[in-house]
């Protein structure tokens, strides 16, 4: 394109420029995101599905593509139960199919201008979510109890895999499309908004039971699965200690072991939520957490949400940062446990210990997160003379059994020296008045 006509393109888009641009209006819109290769590199099996693909991302890759049968009979068997026509939930999807779209960040073009296929995606995608939350937390089971997924078997050696593929960023689907697959199979009225706002909070509800969560206040909008995961993990505390800022203070905190030996006590705080933590006149609280083989995986995803999606926050990632901070190795990992905030099903403390390191790498840190009065806080207490003293004291002479037991044994001898010196004084002055 030449100089003039490019100048010209310039000032004619200048010029039809009225509020939000329309890029800009999809950017409020995007809530799933593809994860950045530069990320994806630290940990290539945290963010692609395993067993099953939902949404567009990841459809039609093959190792995904046992799960589509079943995903079909998923399909028939809500729309057998309901007793409505499937004409009607492509309806009620069609209508808003360009928000569903625009949902996604980075969608393909076969699936931006392939509407049919894409609604045959979101019902089959969604009937299956559905279907599989259904049958795991229902009595009510229509399916073969010899059926590889929806039976007994399926909820203890399949439904694990499915919960952490529902978790990762790039394989959700909008919250909209549950909502009104749901809407439709229950629908009595067709302009009763009070009836859809229970509807939804119902599909909000299914998700935390599945997930074995529980709902927290001031929700807000929800987008999708990982967004409700995350705000249930994000409680806020009843009560909050205000910390004082020492200006100066860096935000590097030691580590739990170094914090113990400096007269920090760890002790579990009295809820999950990862906002929980607290410290005041050397008390350190922290929420407990459960450690498995989803944990890794769950976070990692959690932490890309938080970093793609404009005003998600930051707490997950300050969270991991705090714990990645206090966890050095396998000792820190054992005080925890010995506290009640760690428990874990990965083998060994020191997995553990490794998991939380790497959670946190190539994290970027907002300076202004919550959590940052704490680090500040916690920094101050060790650095005062005394705290410093005995932390000092305690790094290098009661680090080991032997060491203890050379420093009691110098107390010992002492003792019994000054114990010797007084009764030879004693024994002199008493000699000397005869």
């Amino acid at each position: 394109m030449k100089r003039k006509d490019w100048i010209i393109k310039i000032k004619n888009e200048l010029d039809s420029m009225a509020g939000f641009t329309t890029e800009e209006v999809h950017w409020k819109k995007r809530s799933i995101y593809r994860v950045p290769s530069t990320v994806i590199e630290l940990n290539k099996k945290a963010y692609k599905p395993d067993t099953a693909s939902l949404g567009p991302y990841h459809h039609e890759e093959d190792h995904l593509k046992a799960m589509e049968k079943h995903k079909h009979l998923a399909l028939l068997h809500f729309l057998k139960r309901s007793g409505k026509p499937i004409e009607v939930y492509v309806n009620a999807l069609a209508e808003v199919v360009d928000d569903l779209k625009d949902a996604y960040d980075q969608l393909d073009s076969k699936w931006r201008l392939g509407t049919e296929e894409f609604l045959k995606l979101m019902i089959l995608d969604g009937c299956f979510i559905l279907e599989i939350m259904r049958t795991c937390t229902s009595a009510l089971n229509d399916y073969d109890p010899n059926d590889p997924i929806f039976s007994e078997h399926g909820t203890l050696y399949i439904v694990p895999y499915l919960k952490r593929d529902m978790l990762r960023l790039e394989n959700q689907l909008p919250l909209l499309v549950l909502e009104k697959l749901v809407d439709v199979d229950n629908k009595k009225f067709e302009h009763d908004l009070f009836f859809i706002q229970i509807e939804e909070s119902i599909v909000i509800k299914r998700i935390l039971n599945f997930f074995g969560q529980y709902r927290v206040k001031n929700m807000g909008k929800c987008l999708h699965i990982l967004d409700i995961y995350r705000k249930s993990l994000l409680e806020e505390p009843d009560k909050n200690v205000d910390h004082k800022l020492h200006q100066g203070e860096d935000q590097i905190i030691r580590s739990a072991t170094e914090l113990n030996e400096a007269g920090i006590q760890i002790e579990k705080s009295e809820t999950k939520s990862l906002k929980d933590i607290s410290f005041h006149r050397g008390v350190l609280k922290l929420p407990p957490i459960m450690v498995d083989d989803t944990t890794q995986s769950s976070y990692l995803n959690l932490m890309a949400f938080e970093r793609l999606h404009v005003n998600a926050g930051n707490e997950v990632t300050s969270y991991i940062f705090f714990m990645d901070n206090i966890i050095d190795s396998a000792g820190d990992v054992s005080l925890l446990h010995s506290s009640g905030i760690i428990q874990h099903a990965v083998g060994s403390d020191k997995a553990v210990a490794e998991l939380f390191n790497s959670l946190s790498k190539d994290v970027t840190l907002d300076p202004e997160n919550r959590l940052a009065k704490v680090h500040n806080s916690v920094s101050y207490y060790c650095k005062k003379p005394w705290n410093a003293w005995r932390a000092d004291i305690m790094h290098n002479y009661f680090r080991n059994p032997w060491s203890i037991l050379s420093v009691i044994a110098a107390i010992f001898l002492f003792a019994l020296t000054t114990i010797q010196t007084v009764y030879s004084v004693l024994s002199y002055a008493n000699s000397s008045s005869k």
